[in-house]
C-alpha cells in the first residue's frame, strides 16, 4: 500500500508537485524521429555551415568551443556531452545520440525540439538547407 492507492495518477502528479515532474520530464530521452532525412550536397553544406552557423560553432578536427560547442564529429556523440562546454540541462537531459535525422529535425527549430537549449538560432525551415547541413556534419568525423 503506496500513499497513492486509490488516487489517480493526475492527484498523485498534482501532489508531487511542478519541480518534480519538471525533472522528470527533462530526464527523458528524445526518442529518433521517424523521418526520412533527404540526400544532401556537401558542397553546399559547407557553405551553408560558413554561413549560418560559423558564427558559434567550428567543425573541423581540434576546433574549440565558441559560443557554442565544436560539431566536428557531432554525428554519434550524445547531447550535452562536449567536454569542456557548458550546456543547458535541458541538452545533456536530452540524451538525444546524434544522427542526420535528428540534426534534421532539430535544426528546423532548436528551441521546440529541445526546450530550454541555450542555443539562440531560429532554425533552417527549408528541407534541402537541413539536408545539406547533415551531409557536411556526417563527413566532419
Amino acid at each position: 500500500q503506496g500513499p497513492s492507492r486509490g488516487r489517480s495518477l493526475r492527484s498523485v502528479a498534482f501532489s508531487l508537485g511542478a519541480p518534480f515532474i519538471l525533472r522528470f520530464v527533462a530526464a527523458m530521452p528524445i526518442p529518433e524521429p521517424d523521418v526520412e532525412v533527404p540526400e544532401g550536397d556537401l558542397k553546399k553544406g559547407a557553405k551553408l555551415f560558413k554561413a549560418k552557423c560559423a558564427q558559434c560553432h567550428t567543425c573541423e578536427k581540434g576546433g574549440n568551443a565558441k559560443q557554442g560547442p565544436p560539431l566536428y564529429g557531432v554525428m554519434g556523440r550524445t547531447s550535452g556531452t562536449y567536454d569542456g562546454f557548458a550546456y543547458s540541462e535541458s541538452n545533456k537531459n536530452a540524451a538525444i545520440v546524434w544522427s542526420d535525422k535528428h540534426m534534421f529535425e532539430y535544426l528546423v527549430n532548436p528551441k521546440k525540439y529541445m526546450p530550454g537549449t541555450k542555443m539562440v538560432f531560429a532554425g533552417v525551415k527549408k528541407a534541402g538547407e537541413r539536408a545539406d547541413l547533415c551531409t557536411y556534419m556526417l563527413a566532419q568525423a
